[in-house]
């Protein structure tokens, strides 16, 4: 049932109505009866039309156009919603990657800073310790005395050192001293001065110091390992200015020999015995450091020398005699076995291999006595320089020659008296390696001569 009032509401389904006006609606639905029926219609007729039209299906583009406006206006909250908040999860996205790329550029900043940092840092510790292994100042030799108390450790003696000024770094030294297995230094007072290498102080603190301060040298001498007694000479003159005439006249000043032979027998005794020797003194001359007077005697000087010769050959007197050598002979041993290795290893075997030719009645054949016996340095031999006439060339004479070649150092001497034991012959020196090789037969020494020495030629 429905009523048509003034302004009427026409429920259609559920959810769809329409709204219309009661003159409205008649005019339309007479109209419509009208046209469709051209015949006479009567109230009942009329009436029954307006009846079915209610209950006619609403038109289908009408109703799509009315669904599709409420489903519009349903879903168009939900797509704005949904639209929003994808481009807020974009925005946070675009956000988290700028903060990510940031965060990554800072690491990389700070690693490369802190890379630089340690190759700077690492850089000038290396340059730091590399300058502090040389002479503080080369230029400088003035002396100064420095007291070493007793018991001083080597990080001790070099806070001592770097305090007097002598070396750039104690920490250094005390890191030298102990890379290079470096021991028995002595208390004591010392004379140094800034130009000394710390291989010149660390001897120096071996050979030992005065008990009480003195007065202050007028130079300083360093005497190298394997130094001959011309070297010496060159030395003195050049740093002391003592004539070169003047080192080698008392070099064979006789009067002076035999006083050192009566202070030092067990040193001296063999070389007085020996013959044909360039120097009575060659061999004896313990290389070291020195302070030099000019107020005294030249003679003094060579004293202490031989003082310290004389000390470091105590320990062997007794092992020398048994081994029925004489200390001529162990120093000339030594002063060939200082040249020709350079390891102590080596100079070990080297020693050894002395020895065995000895043993067999074979001349030792060192070119460092051919060196000796012409009075000059060359780094090959010719044969015809093996050949030269000189009681010191131990090419042609057998044995160890008439007296030492050079001032050898405590570690030749004692390679000599504790030689590696090795059943050797021969032996070369690849001159660019400083690599020693050993041969049992003359055949493998050549073949040794032929990869080492004449190919590389």
């Amino acid at each position: 049932m429905f009523g048509i009032c003034k302004e009427s509401c026409i429920m259609i389904g559920a959810n769809l109505k329409i709204d219309v006006k009661e003159d409205d609606f008649l005019t339309n639905q007479d109209n419509e009866f009208n046209e469709n029926d051209k015949s006479p219609k009567s109230g009942k007729d009329f009436k029954d039309y307006v009846l079915n039209s209610l209950h006619e299906e609403p038109r289908e583009d009408s109703i799509e156009a009315d669904v599709q406006s409420e489903v519009n206006n349903e879903s168009e909250e939900p797509i704005k919603s949904e639209t929003r908040s994808n481009r807020e999860n974009s925005d946070k996205y675009t956000n988290r990657k700028k903060e990510n790329n940031m965060v990554k550029k800072i690491v990389i900043i700070v690693s490369v800073a802190l890379i630089a940092t340690i190759t700077v840092a690492g850089f000038s510790f290396y340059s730091y310790f590399k300058s502090s292994l040389k002479p503080l100042n080369p230029k400088d030799d003035k002396l100064v005395q420095v007291q070493i108390p007793i018991g001083s450790s080597s990080k001790q003696i070099g806070q001592v050192l770097e305090k007097e000024k002598i070396i750039k770094s104690g920490l250094v030294f005390s890191y030298y001293v102990k890379m290079n297995n470096l021991t028995d230094f002595q208390a004591g007072y010392y004379q140094m001065s800034p130009n000394m290498t710390l291989d010149d102080i660390t001897k120096n603190l071996q050979a030992g110091g005065t008990a009480e301060p003195e007065a202050l040298a007028d130079a300083k001498i360093t005497i190298p390992e394997g130094y001959s007694i011309d070297q010496i000479a060159e030395l003195f003159e050049k740093e002391a200015g003592v004539k070169q005439e003047d080192f080698l006249k008392l070099m064979n000043d006789e009067a002076f020999f035999n006083e050192m032979v009566e202070k030092y027998p067990k040193l001296l005794t063999s070389a007085k015995e020996a013959k044909d020797v360039r120097y009575r003194f060659e061999g004896y001359l313990y290389p070291a450091t020195y302070n030099y007077y000019k107020d005294k005697d030249l003679k003094d000087i060579v004293e202490q020398m031989i003082v310290k010769m004389d000390q470091v050959m105590t320990p062997y007197y007794d092992a020398i005699e048994t081994k029925k050598l004489s200390v001529q002979e162990v120093l000339s041993l030594a002063s060939l076995v200082e040249k020709e290795g350079v390891s102590e290893a080596d100079r070990r075997k080297i020693a050894q291999v002395f020895f065995n030719r000895l043993a067999i009645d074979m001349p030792i054949q060192s070119d460092i006595s051919i060196l000796y016996a012409m009075d000059e340095h060359k780094v090959h031999l010719s044969n015809k320089d093996t050949q030269i006439d000189s009681p010191y060339n131990l090419y042609i004479n057998k044995g160890p020659g008439p007296g030492p070649f050079n001032n050898p150092s405590e570690e030749a001497i004692a390679a000599v008296m504790n030689p590696d034991p090795n059943d050797f012959i021969y032996f070369l020196a690849d001159v660019s390696t400083g690599k020693v090789y050993y041969a049992k037969t003359y055949e493998e020494h050549l073949a040794l001569k032929k990869e080492y020495i004449d190919d590389k030629n």
